[in-house]
């Protein structure tokens, strides 16, 4: 006697954050396909609304706060509606969101969202539901096989999560918990399906990827080996990872980038700041040089190689002298694109106990930073002009007859082509540049 078939029901989920988030997201969809849910791009109308939450911003629960209010008049249009929180926030104000927020029917954190359907029971149930603990079980084990639906042409793969660092800015180690790493054989055989469903390019996740350490044959592998046998796997024809820690790349794998093709010439190696005194402060363990002779060795091995980075200004203790060395770095580095942001504290962390500098001070360093950054963007789009691209097409652009997708640096790049070449790469002519983008023609 077979089983009913679970009523269908509508799934809204809102993602906010990282890359690793998104994938979350759509492993969390998939979690609760077999009880009946089907995503929707609209959170009137749904059964469940799920806020897949993230901590690194500044005011980042004041802000779900803020959106769970905005959600009240659907709870009352609808009663049987349910709401649930998931991701950092969830990890780091638990019990406190449903205290707060009384419409909030489930909480769960980054760890343990593969006991969502049991979550969701019982909130259907009219219970509230919480799980933030940090469970022994491996949850891409529980999660199992990734349902067969046809994929688009790029997508995250997570490989390893938590960070064991303790920068004095940074709330990971208290919301994903310690580094772990997934097994090998595992992540092979999550690529291999998505490389069967149509993917062609995979960016490995992690909060610390390069740190990475899987079970593997003969022991654990590090991303290099992991990175030579998923450049292996038929049908992937590209690879990229974020994000990096200085102190975890390895010779092996500074080397896969000169002598893998599939490995594109893109790294993502946040340094923070350009000021001894201000890494020290924030625990990061290497000096600016470390840095730079870092950058070196891998552009020797991949002289092509674009670089990206985070920045932090206004770090407790900053000085002028100490954001001028950041602009030194800036300068030797040259960035193709970067991250910054005003340090904001995060509850529980060192650094937010320190005497804070001044928030006019911040903003005129990150206007003066993100002012440099943005010339060494334009200066490496300006660039790219007359060269040849690869690129692969991910979607239809704004204008007729148009499609947009990413080249080897991941820039994205408008060209006039055929939809035959959606989910396809090919080679592309950049005659022009735009503030974020390229302009291309197929090339002859």
């Amino acid at each position: 006697m077979t089983s009913p078939t679970p009523p269908t029901r509508k799934l809204f989920i809102r993602t906010y954050g990282c890359q690793m988030n998104v994938y979350d997201s759509e492993r969390m969809a998939e979690a609760l396909g077999p009880s009946g849910y089907e995503l929707t791009d609209s959170a009137e109308g749904a059964d469940l609304i799920l806020l897949n939450t993230c901590h690194i911003r500044e005011k980042a629960a004041e802000k779900v706060y803020s959106e769970l209010g905005r959600l009240r008049a659907l709870k009352v249009e609808n009663p049987d509606l349910k709401i649930g929180v998931a991701g950092c926030v969830a990890q780091a104000e638990g019990e406190e969101i449903l205290r707060r927020q009384p419409l909030v029917d489930l909480v769960v954190g980054p760890q343990s969202y593969h006991r969502l359907p049991e979550l969701e029971a019982r909130a259907r149930g009219g219970a509230k539901a919480l799980d933030t603990d940090f469970p022994e079980e491996d949850k891409f084990d529980r999660l199992g096989g990734r349902p067969k639906a046809p994929r688009g042409p790029s997508a995250f793969l997570t490989v390893q999560e938590g960070c064991d660092k303790f920068c004095a800015f940074c709330v990971v180690p208290y919301t994903r918990g310690a580094e772990a790493s997934r097994p090998a054989s595992q992540v092979l055989a999550e690529a291999r399906d998505l490389a069967e469903r149509g993917v062609r390019e995979i960016t490995l996740l992690g909060q610390n990827v390069n740190a990475y350490h899987g079970a593997g044959p003969g022991g654990d592998w590090g991303l290099a080996r992991l990175i030579r046998e998923l450049a292996a796997i038929d049908g992937i024809e590209r690879l990229r990872y974020t994000t990096s820690h200085p102190n975890d790349m390895s010779d092996d794998l500074i080397a896969a980038h000169g002598e893998l093709p599939e490995l594109m010439p893109y790294l993502h190696l946040p340094v923070q700041s350009g000021s001894d005194r201000m890494l020290k402060a924030m625990n990061r363990k290497h000096t600016a040089e470390d840095y730079l002779r870092l950058v070196e060795r891998v552009r020797a091995a991949r002289p092509d190689l674009l670089m990206s980075g985070d920045f932090i200004v206004g770090f407790p203790g900053e000085t002028e002298a100490d954001f001028e060395d950041t602009l030194a770095l800036v300068r030797a580095v040259n960035y193709g694109q970067c991250y910054s942001f005003k340090y904001s504290p995060r509850p529980g962390t060192p650094a937010a106990e320190r005497d804070q500098v001044d928030e006019d001070v911040k903003t005129d360093r990150l206007l003066r930073l993100q002012a440099l950054l943005t010339d060494q963007q334009v200066a490496a789009q300006a660039a790219m002009v007359g060269r040849r691209v690869g690129v692969l097409f991910e979607k239809a652009g704004r204008m007729p007859g148009q499609l947009v997708g990413k080249s080897d640096h991941l820039q994205a790049v408008h060209v006039e082509a055929p939809e035959t070449l959606l989910g396809r790469i090919a080679e592309v002519a950049i005659t022009g540049t735009a503030p974020n983008s390229l302009a291309g023609v197929l090339a002859g």
